[in-house]
């Protein structure tokens, strides 16, 4: 266990190597996230609103703009969000409170499953909004809302992905061993007994109490006359 700190992190203060921290899976899902909510927010920005037939443009999810507008917060706060926590879990080992690294991770878990329910509900509210459209010039804008649906599915997939991968560092922190601040400022656990078994196991001292040498006899001796 040694290297470890509390939540499935570093001890505090240790240093991170950045290959092995783009390879862990909570970071490969966060950039996912963060590349599909791209997708999700330029798709609908960019080619979501289309003037069909009048000089007024109108989004191409049946003209309702509830939608667009949706589906660009859901995109849009979710780049954000996924930039926000990147950053955290690249600097999570330098947190040295164990309080702190906590309230990082439930708040970790609490975002992320409520945007994956946001993206369930922005998949729903899209394909059903698409599903109604009619009268679309031209295909206008047709790729681009199929985009910002599929994209919306998927996202829901990463961010339930980080939410599960947040729970388990949740847990990983709650069941460790090296949860003191003795651990935390990377000091060896001190032992009540000392140890002189190769195993490391504590043993008995069942030595009795000698008297040191070269010591007098408090007792006086007795002193027998001799007998003719």
């Amino acid at each position: 266990m040694d290297g470890v700190g509390s939540f499935g992190a570093g001890r505090a203060g240790s240093t991170i190597d950045p290959i092995t921290f783009a390879k862990q899976p909570q970071t490969i899902l966060k950039v996912l996230s963060w590349i599909f909510s791209l997708v999700v927010f330029a798709s609908i920005v960019n080619e979501g609103y289309s003037n069909m037939g009048s000089e007024r443009l109108h989004c191409v999810f049946n003209k309702n703009a509830d939608a667009c507008n949706y589906g660009v917060f859901v995109g849009l706060v979710g780049l954000l969000a996924c930039t926000f926590f990147l950053l955290l879990d690249f600097k999570f080992s330098s947190i040295s409170s164990v309080k702190d690294r906590k309230k990082a991770v439930m708040l970790e878990i609490g975002f992320s499953g409520f945007w994956a329910f946001l993206y369930f509900v922005s998949f729903c509210f899209l394909a059903n909004q698409w599903s109604r459209t009619e009268d679309l010039p031209l295909n206008q804008g047709a790729d681009a809302a199929r985009a910002a649906i599929a994209f919306s599915f998927f996202s829901i997939i990463t961010w339930a992905g980080q939410t599960v991968r947040a729970v388990q560092k949740y847990l990983l922190g709650t069941d460790m061993t090296l949860f003191s601040t003795e651990h935390m400022d990377g000091g060896a656990p001190t032992q009540p007994y000392p140890s002189n078994s190769p195993g490391g196991g504590t043993t008995e001292t069942t030595e009795t109490y000698q008297s040191p040498p070269f010591t007098e006899n408090n007792a006086a001796p007795t002193y027998q006359v001799p007998i003719y």
